[in-house]
Formats: C-alpha cells, structure tokens, sequence
C-alpha cells in the first residue's frame, strides 16, 4: 500500500457515515464526482473495494469495515486535538463529555468521575443522566465521550462502542435504625414481608435481586420502585422501607442517610463499565477515570 492519503480517508469515512455519495458530498460540500474518484483512488491504494453496491444503497465490504474502524479512531483523536487547541491555549481545559446511567448510585457515579479532575490539568466535564439506550445513542452521535453503566452494551444493539469493566462491588440492604432493630436479628429471612424499596423493574441490579429473592424464597412487601436511586435512600432514610446499595459505599449510606447495613445478599453484585466509542480510551480525564476505578474496584 501507498502512503495514505488522508483526504481520500475521509471522503471514504463520510460515505460510510453518511450512507451514500450524494449525502456525503452534500456534508462535504463537493461534487459527487470527486468523492467517487478520490475513493476510487483509495481503493487502488489499498487494493481492495470498500463498498459493496445493495440496490442503490452502499455497504461496506469487509475490508472497508476494517479501514472505517481505523477511520472512526483517526478521525476521533482529531476532534480530541481540535478541541484541545481551539482557544489557542495549549494549557486549555479539557472538556468530558459524559453520561452516566441512571440506576448508578450516586455516590458511585461521584468515585468514578472524581478522577477525571486533575493537579496538572484542567478539566470542564459536563454530566448527562438517562437510560443507557439514550446515552449510547447520544454517544453514537459524538455527543458523548463516554458513558458510565452497570451494564453492557445490550446485544443486538447496532452501535460502534465498546466495554471497559471498570470493577464490581457486591450489595447489600439497608434501612432506618428502627427499622433495624426488628429486621437485623433475623436477617435475611426477615425480608419477607418486610417493607421494601427497590429499583425499577428494568434496572440490571433488580432483575439479580428479583432472583435472589426467589432464589431464598423471600417475598418482600414492595413499597416503591426507582430509577433515581438517591431518591430511593432519601425514602429509606424517612424509615419507609429496606433498600439495596452497593456495599462500597456502605460507610457513606450510613452517614448521609442516618441508615444502617443489614447484610449482604450474598452472591448479588453490581458491576460498572466505562462505554466508549473507541477501543483504546485516549481522552486524558476518560482515562484517568477509567484507570482510577479498575484500582479501587479490583477489575483486571
């Protein structure tokens, strides 16, 4: 292969982007005809077709598969530089774009992006909370730099992203201390029929304790559900119910919320992972959070 030329990398990655020639010369503002020609040039280059013709529709063949993943990092860590220079300023603040799901403590989300802030560089994050589908797809738009979840990428989900687990921490229940005094003695057969609060029925983390209930043969008395899962302690903490929370952040529950453990349910994790669009995370705040949190939660 010939040196690339990074002119025809892009035609190439505006098409694959944008579906068709006629689009991406409207995006690029040129002629249809050039972009055809310069791909065509690219192609003799590499020495293998990069689009298949479906009908009228273009699809990238394998090897253009392989070439638009290299594209998207290239084009990617340009954006990051452009970004970083914009003011001119070669010390200018970094800008982190992140969306963290919403069913994540918050406390949790805190200890994970609590990394990104830096003694020798200066960062601006600015923090998204939705459902992971909305996040992921404002992360497929570039909207997004990075996306903290308690759970992967769901399968069958067309979207370039990948997984980075960052740890996992194992759950527990908690409750008010008058509450506590009735349920604690007889942990965890007590739950049954014990007020609870719990997360949403769509949460990660439900489905696993809906399991373990069973799997214990406890029927709890569901008081409420949540997807905001501090507004689920504030509820806890008035005495309402029992709730879940990971149990690294046990220390902090009890202070804030005036709650107190129960126990484990044992064999229940909650785990968390860093969702980013390429598969070496490169922003430098990105990076930091996700190093940072694979030594405090034990990933690998």
């Amino acid at each position: 292969m010939r040196h690339l030329n990074y002119n025809h990398l892009l035609y190439f990655w505006t098409v694959a982007n944008e579906g068709s020639v006629t689009r991406a010369a409207e995006v690029l503002y040129l002629t249809p005809q050039t972009i055809s020609g310069q791909i065509r040039q690219l192609e003799e280059s590499i020495g293998s077709p990069l689009f298949n013709r479906v009908g009228r529709r273009l699809t990238l063949s394998d090897t253009g598969k392989v070439v638009k993943q290299y594209a998207d990092e290239i084009f990617d860590l340009g954006s990051q530089l452009a970004q970083r220079m914009k003011s001119g300023e070669p010390g200018s603040a970094y800008v982190l774009n992140v969306g963290v799901v919403a069913s994540i403590a918050k406390l949790i989300g805190y200890q994970l992006l609590r990394p990104a802030f830096s003694d020798t560089e200066r960062i601006q994050i600015t923090c998204m909370e939705s459902d992971l589908e909305q996040l992921l797809a404002d992360l497929a738009a570039s909207r997004l730099d990075l996306v903290l979840s308690d759970r992967m990428i769901p399968a069958g989900l067309s979207i370039k992203a990948y997984n980075h687990l960052l740890g996992e921490s194992d759950v527990a229940f908690f409750c008010g201390t008058e509450l506590w005094d009735s349920l604690a003695p007889e942990f965890p057969a007590s739950l049954d029929g014990a007020p609870m609060l719990l997360p949403v029925v769509t949460s990660a983390l439900r489905r696993r304790l809906d399991d373990w209930f069973d799997q214990h043969n406890l029927r709890p008395n569901l008081l409420a559900e949540f997807q905001d899962s501090a507004l689920m302690k504030a509820f806890g903490r008035a005495g309402i119910g029992a709730f879940p929370a990971p149990s690294v952040i046990a220390d902090e529950i009890e202070t804030m919320y005036d709650a107190k453990i129960l126990g484990p349910a044992q064999g229940v994790k909650e785990s968390y992972y860093a969702i980013s669009p390429e598969r070496k995370i490169r922003h430098p705040a990105a990076l930091r959070i996700t190093e940072i949190a694979k030594d405090a939660l034990g990933a690998a």
